[in-house]
């Protein structure tokens, strides 16, 4: 049996397709299909439905796939230590996190760095929620950064980072007479521009208006994060965002920011990484540096002070 084997199957079960997984590994896909082949003579199970098409593992394929995550995990984490040892940590550190947390991640990968100079960083920030947790339990990230307000299924390590709270974002000109904060049902009778109901973020807003006996009616959705911000500042729109993303794009001139109270929600975001010994050695290394970072504080600066 060859790692090569294991990585191929691991790359058919997440691609879901021979042509894609081939691709993936940068092989041919008659190469990928013959290795499988040979690692099912090798156990003597059928680990693929194979038909004109896939159609996904036997249960004895969903079975090794993830054994076969595990080992090439460890074999991963093996050469990391060993050239750590030898010249300092050297390799990828891979990170995802929800699309709200991107503030946070940049305050991380730039210790990181510092403390690592021959080591890279991979982020994915524009994953959901349940996605983040799949790919550390799938070893496809070393560590992730999402909502930690419910409790997460065993087999995951959790370090608070800091507290997510909301802003009201308008075009209003500044006037100082205007009220400070703002009410959720006050803002749920604007024109709202809003995450799309399939983004953990906006899940997140619902379930505040809801438990206010809120439902309001957004006239536009979107998934990315610059939109919210352009269509708020056409003037017709206003949104809710979190506060940390003002510590990345600042409070726009012509816009106001608002904190939102009655009630004055907090959702926790922390850090997750996969409980298992030995620790990724990227893992181990990301979490020293979230340690001596006080994420919670910085978040709250604004640019330009």
């Amino acid at each position: 049996m060859l790692f090569r084997q294991l990585e191929y199957l691991v790359a058919l079960s997440r691609e879901r397709h021979f042509a894609r997984a081939a691709e993936s590994c940068y092989v041919s896909q008659p190469a990928l299909s013959e290795a499988i082949r040979k690692l099912e003579d090798e156990l003597g199970v059928p680990l693929v439905k194979r038909d004109r098409k896939y159609e996904g593992l036997t249960p004895e394929g969903e079975r090794i796939v993830l054994r076969a995550q595990r080992l090439l995990a460890d074999r991963d984490a093996l050469k990391d230590e060993v050239g750590a040892l030898r010249a300092g940590l050297t390799g990828r550190l891979r990170i995802g996190s929800i699309p709200t947390a991107s503030g946070a991640v940049a305050l991380l990968t730039g210790p990181f760095c510092a403390a690592h100079p021959l080591a890279t960083v991979e982020v994915s920030a524009d994953l959901q929620s349940r996605d983040v947790l799949r790919q550390v339990r799938d070893f496809e990230i070393d560590a992730g950064i999402t909502y930690v307000h419910e409790e997460l299924p065993a087999g995951f390590r959790v370090l608070p980072l800091y507290e997510e709270r909301y802003v009201l974002l308008t075009s209003v000109p500044e006037d100082p007479a205007a009220q400070p904060t703002v009410t959720w049902a006050e803002a749920s009778r604007l024109p709202l521009c809003l995450l799309t109901g399939a983004m953990q973020g906006r899940r997140v807003l619902d379930e505040v208006f809801a438990g206010a006996g809120l439902s309001p009616a957004p006239r536009v959705e979107t998934d990315s994060v610059g939109a919210l911000f352009a269509h708020v500042r056409s003037g017709h729109w206003a949104s809710i965002v979190p506060h940390a993303w003002l510590h990345v794009f600042g409070v726009p001139y012509g816009m106001r920011a608002m904190p939102l109270v009655e009630p004055a929600r907090r959702i926790p975001v922390g850090i997750v990484t996969a409980a298992r010994e030995p620790e990724s050695v990227m893992a181990r290394a990301l979490m020293d540096v979230v340690r001596h970072v006080d994420v919670a504080t910085a978040l709250e600066q604004l640019p330009g002070g």
